[in-house]
């Protein structure tokens, strides 16, 4: 039960299609139990987490985030690609489109934000969050594949499930924001804790309230999302399979031996 890479679906994005002979375990964590996939594809060994659950059961603001990573962590997953919903905070990023994330802003008030709550202050470095050398790959596959993307953008995270009003997304959008979701955080910090290389492809399903004529409803990002998910599919196992050779990039020493995960510091 070992795989070195992983996918995180977000919305929409709930089996892993691609793998083969694909088996489901129950991992204990110290957080929780968290339900993995893994299987094969040519020659990797490729983890599988859908992070709303199966159906969609799970709202973001509960999403068990520490189990999740913590459990990927333990069966030695050392690289993540995960996929996100997103509303747009500019007209420049339209409905459809996909954004690479390369920053965040983190208006969430209610999670658990790290591993370290016990023991040593650890303060991890969040100056590349989104794993660069991940982003880079996902670029170029993206360009080879013919797939239009956003090369960067600063993700905006808020607790949710509700979705923003017009005059926060006025705010979010004047701080510099260009997408605005409600699951990249702590996902992203928990996944430099633990010295993953980890990376987010957005897809944008809608305007953010007030951009828009019409109301925003949990339907539209789904089907805005399904009709997008075998094109991320493809292109998420087209960087996989050309993921070889030693990381290059500094998230494997991001805690840079301050602290480690141990049941007993957490």
């Amino acid at each position: 039960m070992q795989a070195k890479f992983a996918i995180i679906g977000g919305t929409g994005v709930y089996d892993p299609a691609l793998l083969e002979a694909p088996e489901t375990y129950q991992i204990e964590t110290p957080f929780g139990t968290c339900e993995v996939t893994i299987g094969r594809f040519h020659d990797k060994s490729v983890a599988f987490i859908p992070r709303h659950g199966r159906g969609h059961q799970v709202p973001p603001h509960r999403i068990n985030y520490r189990a999740n990573l913590w459990a990927l962590k333990e069966i030695g997953v050392e690289q993540v690609l995960a996929t996100t919903a997103v509303g747009s905070l500019t007209r420049e990023v339209e409905p459809g489109s996909f954004v690479i994330v390369d920053d965040f802003m983190d208006f969430t008030r209610s999670r658990p934000l790290t591993f370290f709550e016990q023991g040593k202050v650890v303060h991890v470095d969040m100056s590349d969050p989104y794993c660069a050398r991940l982003r880079h790959h996902l670029r170029d596959k993206a360009d080879q594949l013919g797939i239009a993307v956003h090369a960067c953008g600063t993700y905006v995270c808020t607790d949710g499930p509700r979705f923003e009003t017009a005059a926060e997304i006025r705010m979010y959008a004047a701080l510099g924001g260009t997408v605005v979701g409600m699951t990249s955080v702590p996902e992203v910090v928990l996944a430099k804790e633990c010295e993953l290389c980890y990376a987010t492809v957005c897809m944008v399903t809608n305007y953010g309230t007030g951009l828009s004529s019409t109301p925003l409803t949990h339907q539209e990002v789904v089907e805005q999302m399904a009709a997008n998910v075998e094109k991320i599919r493809t292109w998420f196992f087209a960087v996989i399979d050309e993921l070889d050779g030693p990381r290059t990039c500094a998230c494997s020493h991001a805690v840079s031996g301050q602290g480690e995960l141990t049941k007993g510091e957490n």
